[in-house]
């Protein structure tokens, strides 16, 4: 058990043997308060997620959940809104019995984040539900809000004592992305957050470490003897990582004009990622040393330069996304016609460790690519001698280990092998894993790993202060490097991307995979 010095005070369920790891640790008494209900994230994501976890028996029978907005609503009204959430978005079914024992300890408040009453209103019903739902002074608070809403927010907890805990209780702070805009704001932010919470106490959200394949990374590499002596720069030619989305951004410009595909995904998701694939072996899974590790090796992670040639941005034009006609950006509600919002990013990495030097690691993000796919691909060299005439191999490829993130979820592995018949002529073949068909049990969505965590205090999927502030040095130089120049470079609604992109990798007489 955690020291609950630390903020960190773990309850244990008494059923529990801890020798049977079929069954995960439950949740101890707390309360989780979430600012922005009314947004999308809170209906479509949180609300869902906390029901999915009260259905599968990982939160106390005490479990409260209390929600802070304008809207001029009373218990039962938001409660109404938490059940047409869940009935619209929980993934697993419906049933009335789990409903009525997470409704029970619903509460709201009404205020807006300035207002002082507000506040003092929501330290009174928190103090009600530790004597009614004996949630014990643990309290987590969820701004799914705004970054610019951040600072009064954690003004309002820190002056109405909601920030301050007793012996025995916790405190803790989520936020959601985007952790600042550049180096400077990620490092304003987290002085302001810190100011107020500690930084054990903070859970960074970032929803692609809570998915299970992400997770698979550390099972696929730490578990298995048969990658680890060909995981390095020895054997592996270069990695790719891809985050593509098929989808535009109509109805997002007040989010995205500005910021960007670099800003959105590179910076947190894909760096993240990296870190996943690059890092060494830890000592153990305690989150100390995980973070460790990652903070080891974005630390040797650097751009490869010159930056016009190892970095390419795009912004979708019109075209078709399957059989439909789309718009492109720039004809988009809420987009200017002068926008230079890069909708497509990728960038050349290097990381600058025995393990890895040499290896170019290529990034990209982009909307109204060819389809929607989050993929991992280790591309290994080819083999130093074939005793095959050219004619045999001349369809083989690159050995390849692929980890689909989503949507497909599993691991396929790319070799050769001979196409049947008299002859001797090489193929690339795929041996497949799919997550859907080698379990029963379906996954767990992102958020109801990462609610669990915040409230058992388990901070491993979590970016910390300096990973946060070590991937905008990386990017940084990037984004100053495409302000000074011209406009984004259209591609194609449906395509890969830009040209520049494949130029890219041309230079190196490499290319890009096609998922």
């Amino acid at each position: 058990m955690a020291d609950p010095a630390d903020g960190v005070a773990e309850w244990v369920n008494p059923l529990r043997d801890e020798r049977d790891k079929r069954v995960p640790h439950i949740a101890g008494p707390c309360a989780l308060v979430i600012f922005g209900v009314t947004g999308d994230l809170a209906r479509k994501k949180l609300m869902p997620a906390i029901y999915d976890l009260a259905s599968r028996g990982l939160l106390p029978p005490g479990f409260s959940l209390v929600g802070f907005a304008r809207r001029d609503w009373d218990h039962e009204d938001f409660a109404q809104v938490v059940l047409e959430a869940v009935k619209a978005h929980s993934r697993i079914g419906f049933r009335d019995e789990i409903w009525e024992r997470v409704a029970e300890g619903i509460r709201f408040v009404r205020g807006a984040f300035d207002d002082d009453d507000a506040f003092v209103k929501l330290a009174e019903t928190l103090a009600d539900l530790d004597v009614e739902r004996s949630t014990g002074g643990n309290h987590a608070f969820y701004l799914s809000i705004p970054p610019g809403a951040f600072p009064v927010v954690l003004e309002q907890l820190s002056k109405s004592g909601l920030a301050k805990r007793e012996e025995g209780q916790w405190r803790r702070v989520v936020i959601e992305k985007p952790f600042g805009h550049d180096l400077a704001s990620a490092k304003e932010l987290n002085a302001v957050v810190n100011r107020v919470f500690p930084e054990e106490t903070v859970f960074r959200i970032d929803h692609y470490l809570g998915k299970e394949t992400v997770q698979n990374i550390l099972a696929l590499r730490f578990a298995n003897q048969l990658f680890d002596p060909i995981w390095n720069a020895h054997y592996v030619d270069h990695v790719q990582i891809t985050m593509a989305e098929d989808i535009g951004l109509g109805g997002r410009a007040g989010y995205y004009d500005g910021i960007g595909a670099a800003r959105d995904v590179i910076q947190n998701h894909l760096l993240q990622l990296l870190a996943f694939i690059a890092m060494e072996e830890p000592v153990s899974f305690n989150p100390s040393e995980l973070q460790t590790e990652k903070i080891k090796v974005l630390s040797a992670t650097k751009l490869v330069e010159p930056l016009d040639e190892t970095t390419a941005r795009g912004q979708y034009a019109a075209g078709w996304q399957g059989s439909e006609p789309v718009v492109g950006l720039l004809d988009e509600e809420g987009f200017s016609k002068d926008s230079r919002t890069e909708t497509y990013a990728a960038i050349t990495l290097e990381v600058d460790t025995r393990r890895w030097a040499g290896v170019p690691w290529y990034l990209r993000t982009g909307k109204r690519l060819g389809r929607r796919v989050t993929e991992i691909a280790v591309v290994f060299k080819r083999a130093p001698h074939l005793p095959f005439d050219q004619t045999m191999t001349e369809e083989l490829g690159q050995n390849a280990l692929v980890i689909r993130v989503q949507p497909d979820e599993g691991v396929t592995i790319r070799f050769g092998s001979k196409v049947p018949g008299s002859g001797m002529e090489v193929r690339d073949v795929n041996m497949d894993f799919s997550y859907g068909e080698a379990f029963t049990e379906s996954s767990p969505e992102a958020y109801e790993r990462l609610i669990l965590d915040v409230l058992l205090g388990v901070p491993s999927l979590f970016p910390v202060n300096a990973e946060v502030e070590l991937s905008w040095r990386i990017l940084d130089p990037v984004l100053d490097h495409w302000a000074a120049g011209g406009k984004p470079e259209p591609y194609e609604s449906g395509t890969w991307g830009p040209h520049s992109a494949d130029e890219m990798l041309g230079r190196t007489g490499r290319e890009w995979r096609r998922p």
